[in-house]
């Protein structure tokens, strides 16, 4: 009797042992559940936040440079202003350029013709556009809409020279903003001429300019200010947009598409050289109005 008496005390000792373990896991295991969503919504309302954050740093960088002054009213008698606006279900093209006034000189028709027969041809960027469709599938065409936008800035260096740019923004269905590219154009007015890099550097200063532009990128880092996230231009990338440029009577202004110099929500598109700190770099001879 005494022995089975401690043998019925020991089962029910285990038996008790057991069911205080199996609740005391329940309990550890909800709340670990529990712990676990608070932390997925916190990292939710995170990712949340910064795409909006970035969205409106884009659209003020947009701003600052859409609402940068220009010349164009000063030059209104030589300058002729063309806009073009298609606006269909699919697809939008708005191309706002300027032309130059024939009846000043007979030479002006060539920057004319370039422009409107290969830079801002409407009727060629429409047909491109319905082409890229058609290859597409009749439902994802459907769903599909895009935006051409075209506007430029101008600059009037002096009686010899016309600095142009222009600045192509592209949106497309499914993307969270719109990208922009840029292309710089610099016509000589006396001989009716665009002119490229090689007319106004010297031949093989690139190498030399991409360090004279990144050590002034490398200056705006520095100081914290917008261009927290940009980075250093590579020679490739120099290289590619060179002639992106703009010019006045004091300094030479590079352009740089989206995500080359700075990611699109920071930063600016260009980065502005003194002209007395390409002295080294400038051709020096009569047909370059940079040289002083």
């Amino acid at each position: 009797m005494k022995y089975l008496y401690l043998v019925l005390l020991i089962l029910v000792f285990t038996s008790c042992k057991k069911d205080y373990r199996k609740d005391s896991f329940n309990d550890v295991e909800y709340t670990i559940i529990t712990d676990s969503l608070v932390v997925d919504t916190i990292q939710t309302s995170e990712k949340d936040i910064k795409p909006l954050d970035k969205t409106i740093s884009i659209k003020i960088k947009q701003k600052g440079l859409i609402e940068k002054k220009d010349e164009r009213e000063v030059f209104e008698k030589l300058i002729i202003e063309k806009k073009y606006l298609i606006d269909k279900k699919d697809y939008t093209i708005n191309f706002n350029y300027p032309l130059l006034n024939e009846s000043f000189k007979p030479t002006h028709i060539n920057f004319n013709e370039f422009i409107e027969n290969y830079y801002a041809n409407v009727v060629k960027t429409e047909s491109e556009i319905i082409e890229s469709k058609l290859l597409c599938d009749s439902i994802t065409a459907s769903k599909f809409r895009e935006e051409r936008y075209i506007d430029y800035k101008i600059y009037i260096v002096n009686d010899q020279l016309m600095s142009v740019l222009f600045y192509k923004e592209n949106f497309y269905s499914g993307a969270m903003h719109p990208s922009y590219s840029f292309d710089g154009f610099n016509f000589d007015l006396n001989r009716g001429v665009f002119m490229t890099y090689e007319d106004f550097f010297n031949e093989g200063s690139e190498d030399e300019l991409v360090t004279l532009i990144n050590e002034k990128i490398s200056q705006k880092i520095g100081k914290g200010d917008v261009y927290y996230d940009c980075w250093e231009l590579s020679s490739d990338d120099f290289f590619k947009s060179k002639n992106n440029f703009v010019l006045n009577d004091t300094y030479v202004a590079f352009y740089f598409d989206d995500c080359v110099m700075c990611p699109s929500y920071t930063g600016t598109y260009s980065i502005e050289l003194p002209l007395v700190e390409l002295l080294s770099v400038l051709k020096k001879y009569d047909l370059n109005p940079l040289v002083f």
